[in-house]
């Protein structure tokens, strides 16, 4: 599988560049490296001195490069909607509505993007995926949406099963969708499209709590505003589970006051170059294919009973924790973060809370 790399940081330190000669770097290095962005400005269209499209093009030698248009997406997705629609449904309903006529609703876009990014994925035909985002909290969502997507898959189908209406319901749903459908009534003709969901949310999971699979850098240069966002950014990232494998100080000396503010993650410093001139800023990039060891973003210790999650750039005023059953949420910023307790804990009352070194360490 494709080791996937993202850039974090605030607008104007230049994570484009960065992420340009990444993708020159790996694509150099023998490796078929896509670079993918979600952005309709010709930012990264000028640096590559190319017209960017919306299906991969070669612009090098082992790299091609596409613009993931929502508007595109979106047609190309309702196309599938409609072949579904008439393998399952007696009498499709949608199948003259065409795409080109769909309005993309707010929030509609980054689930389209992150479905493209997991179809490049999976297609086998790179072996790096460089996705240059929006770099912010709004992209932390968008790869946090698998986690997020099984928890109201989880909460709110189980709620259903269990109401009296769901099982008042439950009587006449099952002709009722027998005569609908072009399957008789049972739980194997159901669970198929059901499982392939739940499939791709726990493929996607597990994805982002890989960083050989897939890892973000923060971008930063000597402005403050630029490391306070980037310190933000990275513990926003952990509340997704994505690991933080190292910062990249873009135009800037890594001096030692900046890689306190970092510490432990690793911080390489790249020089200003000459606009055309990739090669030294591909030289001075850290070594991708060999993931820092970063702190985990979530530790389970069931013998001492404690859930550990590091959250750089909060403090305990800033975080809220709540328990419901044998969950626990963590909310801190715009971000939360429902971890379910193994067996061995399960049963356990949260007891406590504290910071240190980084860490909230919540005791059972």
């Amino acid at each position: 599988m494709p080791l996937i790399l993202t850039f974090l940081g605030k607008g104007g330190t230049g994570r484009t560049t960065i992420a340009i000669a990444t993708a020159k770097r790996l694509a150099s290095q023998g490796q078929r490296v896509l670079l993918a962005t979600d952005d309709n400005q010709p930012g990264l269209g000028l640096l590559l001195d190319t017209s960017l499209a919306t299906e991969p093009q070669e612009v090098a030698t082992n790299l091609q490069v596409v613009q993931l248009k929502t508007s595109t997406l979106l047609e190309r997705n309702w196309d599938e909607v409609k072949k579904l629609e008439a393998q399952y449904l007696r009498t499709p309903i949608i199948k003259d509505v065409y795409g080109q006529e769909l309005v993309v609703l707010p929030g509609m876009d980054k689930a389209l993007v992150l479905n493209a990014l997991r179809e490049y994925d999976a297609s086998g035909k790179y072996d790096a995926i460089v996705f240059d985002g929006s770099g912010d909290s709004s992209m932390l969502r968008v790869l946090g949406m698998p986690e997020s997507l099984s928890w109201y898959a989880r909460r709110f189908g189980k709620l259903l099963t269990d109401s009296d209406l769901g099982r008042t319901v439950s009587p006449f749903l099952q002709p009722l969708l027998a005569s609908i459908f072009n399957v008789s009534w049972s739980g194997d003709n159901f669970s198929q499209p059901t499982s392939k969901v739940t499939n791709i949310l726990e493929q996607g999971k597990a994805a982002l709590a890989d960083p050989k699979r897939l890892a973000a850098y923060l971008v930063v240069n000597d402005n403050p505003a630029s490391i306070a966002t980037a310190r933000y950014l990275w513990g926003s990232s952990q509340l997704i589970g994505l690991t933080i494998a190292g910062a990249i100080a873009n135009q800037t000396t890594a001096t030692e006051a900046l890689k306190s503010e970092f510490s432990p993650l690793p911080v390489s410093s790249i020089p200003t170059a000459t606009p055309g001139e990739w090669q030294p800023l591909m030289e001075a990039l850290p070594d991708f294919t060999q993931p820092a060891p970063a702190p985990k973003p979530l530790e389970i210790d069931v013998a001492a009973r404690q859930v550990r999650v590091f959250l750089p750039g909060f403090d305990k005023k800033q975080v809220k924790l709540t328990q419901s059953g044998g969950e626990i949420t963590i909310e801190a910023g715009d971000h939360r973060r429902n971890i379910i307790l193994p067996p061995g804990l399960s049963g356990k009352t949260v007891t406590g809370a504290k910071f240190q070194q980084g860490y909230l360490i919540v005791s059972l």
